[in-house]
């Protein structure tokens, strides 16, 4: 009885806390910033769907990890993440359904006689109309491209078609045009393909889709809902753009929906409640079955490891002696991501020609006298996991290289591996926009590398890193032969702080040698 008690205090209140007060409070934060008060404007699908998938297992791990390590698993390696993923699902579930609640329950339906009465009011999410007419003869088209798949695998081709919504089929001649009906076509290939094939699949999607388009009625739909700031708004934005006929002040396209208004989202509240329920009974349960270790328990009881979370969270990310140049570069990549993502560019990926826009690197506009792309490229990223995966490693090798080299040339080594990799980049790319921090980061394992094989750090230290870096720098190189990978960038980085390495490891050497206290290159 008394071990059940401690679970509770020590394990599951904690946790109903942070669950309920996440959902409450981002769920507030929501309606109060984007709904209310309209503060200003940022993706949706961030807002909804990929701010609480990636903020709730950042508020477990800082808050809340430390407490499963109370737990006694024995040789089960892998159940401390079977809870973290019960804790996490359960936030994460209720939270995007609120959000979807939220929004259900904040707008409403406008009637509208006609679509010129659409001028008449603000922009609405859900309108209904009694009069119109879809022109599919003079319509605005855009083609996307992507790639996904764990390694890039898939190339996805798309086709957003915006149709001019009127009042009446005589007004086909007019430009003054108040909304768009949005449709769209999705073909899925694969990536290994050759590009005269690639093209080939593409007239064969592009005729499907004419065909498949030709032969749609538009009309029957029960409501139209607004695409607002997300990627598939701003890709029927452009299409719109590409008719020059249009009225390029008015970019309005509704989705069209062909059930009842009412019933939209009348289970979500069920899903909202079932979920936590569920999510909460679950983890109960499953805290029950291993003991607590006395000791750790004991101490966390007594403070000794309650500070913990936060001060080795921060130890990563907070300026200090030794470490001081890694969490600004940190800072100065996360500031321009974020930057770029409440300016409405996206989130998971950004297009190429926003990044261009931001300081990407391409070979004709660089040369072209805008040298100082060699250097912006190299803090842009072209998506959230880009990100992630560049401020992981940079993070990984900065521990132990910072601290030696010292920060002036720790950040020389840094920026002048990232320039050199930009200019590989342009020397083998000749119309690809180049971006990100790997080609710096890379050339930092170069460095890295060059001091394991020079023995400048300890054999031990040397026998243990040097393995899974050349295995960490493999992997990745493969990775980018499967493309959409920058690997003259990485190669480019990878040599040159080879080379620099070669170079310094003398000195660094005696160094080492010279300071018995082997602190130098402890983190």
């Amino acid at each position: 009885m008394r071990n059940l008690k401690r679970k509770l205090k020590l394990l599951y209140l904690p946790f109903l806390i942070i669950t309920i007060s996440f959902i409450l409070i981002y769920s507030t934060l929501n309606w109060l910033l984007f709904i209310e008060l309209k503060a200003f404007s940022i993706n949706e699908q961030i807002i909804e769907l990929w701010l609480p998938l990636i903020l709730p297992a950042l508020v477990l791990l800082i808050w809340y990890n430390k407490r499963l390590i109370l737990l006694e698993f024995g040789s089960k390696d892998r159940l401390p993440t079977l809870y973290f993923l019960v804790a996490y699902a359960t936030i994460v579930i209720p939270t995007i359904n609120s959000q979807n609640f939220i929004e259900q329950q904040t707008q409403k339906l406008h009637l509208l006689n006609d679509i010129s009465l659409l001028a008449k009011t603000e922009s609405p999410k859900y309108i209904s109309l009694n009069n119109f007419y879809i022109d599919k003869s003079n319509v605005g088209i855009q083609s996307t491209f992507d790639v996904s798949g764990k390694h890039d695998q898939h190339f996805n081709m798309t086709l957003y078609i915006a149709m001019p919504i009127l009042k009446s089929k005589s007004d086909t001649n007019s430009k003054n045009i108040h909304g768009f009906l949005g449709t769209e076509y999705h073909k899925t290939i694969d990536n290994d393909l050759e590009q005269d094939e690639k093209e080939k699949e593409y007239k064969i999607f592009t005729e499907e889709s004419q065909i498949d388009f030709d032969s749609a009625t538009f009309e029957y739909f029960n409501y139209l809902q607004l695409y607002g700031n997300t990627d598939d708004g701003e890709a029927f934005r452009e299409a719109i753009k590409s008719n020059s006929k249009f009225n390029q002040s008015n970019q309005l396209v509704y989705e069209p929906f062909y059930d009842e208004f009412e019933k939209r989202g009348e289970n979500t509240l069920v899903w909202i409640f079932g979920s936590f329920a569920i999510g909460c009974a679950l983890y109960l349960i499953i805290i029950l079955f291993p003991r607590l270790k006395e000791q750790e328990t004991e101490d966390f009881e007594n403070g000794n490891k309650q500070q913990n979370d936060l001060t080795e969270f921060a130890s990563f990310i907070i300026p200090k002696e030794g470490f001081y140049v890694t969490p600004i570069i940190l800072y100065i990549n996360l500031i321009i991501f974020f930057a770029m993502v409440f300016s409405g560019l996206g989130f998971m990926t950004f297009d190429a020609n926003d990044l261009l826009n931001w300081g990407g690197n391409l070979r004709p506009t660089t040369m072209n006298g805008e040298w100082w792309r060699l250097l912006t490229s190299t803090f842009l990223h072209g998506g959230f996991m880009h990100l992630f995966a560049n401020m992981y490693g940079l993070i990984f090798v900065g521990i132990f290289l910072e601290p030696l080299l010292g920060r002036r040339k720790y950040l020389l080594v840094y920026l002048t591996t990232g320039i050199l990799a930009s200019c590989a980049s342009i020397w083998w790319y000749e119309e690809t926009v180049s971006i990100g921090a790997s080609g710096a980061i890379f050339g930092l394992y170069g460095l890295f590398i060059a001091l394991l094989l020079t023995k400048v750090f300890p054999p031990d230290f040397g026998k243990t890193f040097l393995t899974s870096t050349l295995i960490f720098i493999g992997y990745n190189l493969l990775m980018g032969i499967k493309g959409g990978i920058d690997n003259a960038a990485h190669i480019g980085g990878l040599l040159s702080g080879f080379l620099i390495g070669l170079a310094l490891s003398g000195n660094l050497k005696k160094q080492v040698e010279s300071n018995q206290d082997e602190s130098t290159f402890e983190f």
